[in-house]
């Protein structure tokens, strides 16, 4: 195995400089066998790149037409006022379409970013770096490519933002679509990714609830590093080739981090799938490392751009990419013997594991960090090992997306045929990676080339490394909703390219010696069958729905937050403050520009303890507690959401009242029954009794059926 290894490593260098070491006669004999290549065959090359690209970047760009058709259709967004439009955006979304207009209101760009990273007029007594804090790159390049595109005279703001989101949705779509063909070499396969993304929309994305949100910037970026990773996996391919790849892989790894918080955890589990895959000798491992060097350049190059965000320091990415580079070196000065060779084979996973816990744990203890501690205690709580009365634990654990997924979303995957398939594929290819794996135990070398006949197709590189990588991921997704979305567009990729993959049913028949029918014929021939079938039967029951959304005209209008918030804009104070929900705050700091009191960003420690005392708001607490709550942040203007006061949760406990009440003592629990220990009624209900000690500490100046504003009294009355 060890000689196996061996000559592995030096597979890419030999590739590379195997033209430069020909003798002159060997090369003349290569460039006349190119040059006798039938014309017919280079037609038919040139072809199928054609057609297949035109097919790529087709999808993605009827991809991007058909959500702009369906965002406009959903949200009338081209007969609404700029207020209307707004409103659209949710909470957390909001924040960053907002900080995106103040960027365009600055007198210049470089005094809009100062304005950004000194910010002190969005959060009442609080500075904050929002460029850092909430990952804002995003809105810097789409305010830049607004202003020296020359756009303003040509097309709103609102739809320049969207626009480029949806041009990246289409870029997304394209990278899969091209992921796909390399893999199965048809664009078939390609074709049938796109299908399968779009019927499966409500599980492969998030840009009909959430057009800002960070992960539509970022994940269009990572699966173009997915791409370019897959065929740089590849064992045959030219040097160029091999030279482009790379270079893709290096500028995408390192945009995709900037774009998204969050990007070195999911870099992390792609680290670990390429750390498998070298483990088991199954890849070149000079481009393994070479990968692990582009994460460490981006980490260190993204750490200075991101104003020293030790959070990169932290990570679990860097501490891994360094055990790894330091274990390199230690098994190279190990004593060469076959002994030695496979004892260290058995003892690298370990070795790895330990040096990445005691670097992370080194990092952490030396390195000044803000990570976020309530992420740990999540995770404590979500494995069951620990129990908390804490809000806002209590209230992440509540939220969907981190609960683990319901039955109707394995229903919506088999009822498009998904999930059947891609379990198929999957279990194919792994019982192929198993025997490739008991080989190389068996110190049998890998084939140079593997040939269709070959029956092998886990011995490629990329396959393994996709195989892994969905593995890890549809781990994370059985854990938490939220993570399918990072799951299932690579389902619908792995699924496409093996029932397009001809090797994939050669090494299916492999396993059931077939002699009745010639193998390879019969692999030929199902992979164009059942692609084939599989697009008719799609095209024949979700094309019509798919049609029908388009042409349905659908009515989102809540008229009550477009008369808050031109109240706020015609009644209130320029230097007002206001307090209430943190998600309704986001809409008004992008609706009206006033300052609010909290926002809803959960990786700052400070914003998730405001948050949570402004919540007080709905619990059973005194008017006095209240009163000093929201004067400690400087408050005018409290508003009460009826929904959230008067909340009717599908799932007991959940609900934000009761939430706090667990969190305050206020509820006590013997023998599964429950009972209020307060001598309060809670104060959403209770101020609007219009009754003292309440009216003397707050005064309502509006209200309509969903919100109830209150101005915080400066001069308290205690009459009765």
């Amino acid at each position: 195995m060890s000689s196996g290894a061996a000559d592995l490593r030096q597979r890419k260098k030999q590739n590379c400089t195997e033209s430069d070491k020909m003798a002159p006669e060997e090369r003349n004999k290569e460039n006349s066998k190119l040059g006798r290549l039938p014309k017919y065959m280079l037609i038919q090359r040139f072809a199928k790149l054609f057609f297949g690209c035109l097919a790529a970047v087709t999808s993605g760009m009827m991809y991007a037409v058909y959500l702009s058709t369906y965002h406009e259709r959903k949200f009338w967004f081209s007969s609404r006022q700029e207020l209307e439009r707004e409103i659209t955006f949710p909470g957390d979304s909001a924040i960053y379409y907002s900080f995106y207009k103040e960027l365009l209101k600055a007198p210049s760009f470089e005094r809009g970013v100062y304005e950004l990273t000194h910010n002190n007029k969005t959060i009442s007594l609080k500075t904050i770096n929002a460029v850092q804090q909430m990952t804002l790159y995003p809105e810097l390049i789409a305010s830049v490519l607004y202003q020296a595109s020359g756009s303003e005279e040509v097309i709103e703001p609102v739809y320049f933002y969207i626009g480029i989101v949806f041009g990246l949705q289409g870029i997304y779509v394209t990278a899969l679509f091209v992921t796909s063909w390399v893999m199965s070499g048809t664009w078939l396969a390609g074709m049938l990714t796109v299908a399968w993304f779009i019927i499966n929309r409500t599980d492969t994305t998030r840009i009909d609830y959430s057009i800002p949100s960070r992960e539509n910037w970022a994940l269009p970026y990572f699966a173009c590093q997915v791409a370019a990773l897959t065929g740089y996996l590849k064992k045959t391919l030219n040097c160029s080739a091999e030279k482009f790849c790379y270079l893709l892989v290096s500028a995408s790894t390192y945009t995709f981090m900037m774009m998204w918080e969050y990007s070195h955890y999911l870099l992390f589990v792609q680290a670990v799938s390429l750390f498998l895959l070298d483990s088991f000798a199954l890849a070149q491992t000079e481009k393994v490392h070479e990968v692990y060097k582009i994460y460490l350049f981006s980490l260190c190059v993204g750490y200075l751009l991101q104003f020293e965000n030790s959070a990169l320091l932290v990570s679990p990415l860097l501490s891994l990419v360094a055990a790894l580079m330091l274990s390199k070196c230690l098994q190279m000065n190990m004593k060469k013997g076959t002994f030695m060779s496979r004892l260290l084979k058995i003892m690298y996973v370990y070795l790895v594991l330990m040096i990445t816990v005691t670097l992370n744990f080194l990092l952490k203890m030396f390195v000044p960090h803000r990570e976020n501690e309530h992420l740990l205690k999540f995770i404590e709580v979500k494995l069951g090992l620990n129990t908390t009365k804490n809000f806002t634990m209590n209230w992440l654990l509540c939220q969907e997306s981190l609960q683990a997924p319901s039955q109707d979303f394995f229903l919506r995957l088999t009822q498009s045929s998904l999930l059947p398939f891609y379990i198929l594929v999957l279990i194919i290819c792994l019982f192929s990676v198993t025997q490739v794996i008991f080989r190389r135990i068996c110190g049998e070398p890998l084939k140079e080339t593997v040939k269709l006949e070959d029956g092998r197709i886990g011995e490629r590189p990329e396959i393994v490394y996709h195989v892994i990588h969905t593995i890890l991921l549809g781990c994370l997704a059985m854990c938490l909703e939220g993570m399918k979305y990072l799951w299932t567009p690579y389902v619908c990729m792995l699924a496409a390219f093996g029932v397009c993959s001809p090797e994939l049913w050669m090494t299916l028949f492999k396993w059931l010696r077939l002699k009745a029918v010639h193998p390879i014929l019969l692999a030929l021939i199902l992979s164009m069958a059942v692609p084939t079938i599989i697009g008719f039967s799609l095209w024949k029951e979700f094309f019509p729905r798919i049609m029908t959304e388009l042409s349905e005209l659908q009515e989102f209008y809540d008229p009550d937050t477009v008369e808050l918030m031109t109240w706020i804009k015609r009644q209130a104070p320029v230097a007002a403050v206001f307090a209430g929900s943190p998600q309704l705050m986001g809409v008004i700091k992008l609706c009206t520009g006033w300052m609010v009191s909290s926002l809803p960003l959960y990786n700052d420690d400070d914003l998730l303890k405001r948050n949570e005392n402004i919540y007080q708001i709905y619990s059973k607490r005194s008017a006095e507690d209240i009163y000093k709550i929201l004067t400690s942040y400087k408050a005018n203007f409290l508003i009460i959401e009826d929904s959230i006061c008067n909340e009717v949760g599908p799932v007991r406990g959940c609900r934000v009242k009761d939430l706090l009440d667990i969190a305050n003592g206020h509820v006590v629990c013997e023998e599964d029954d429950s009972y209020a220990d307060s001598k309060y009624g809670r104060f959403c209900h209770e101020i609007k009794m219009n009754y003292s000690p309440y009216v003397n500490y707050f005064t309502r100046v509006y209200w309509n059926r969903s919100y109830f504003v209150y101005k915080i009294n400066t001069v308290i009355s205690f009459q009765s």
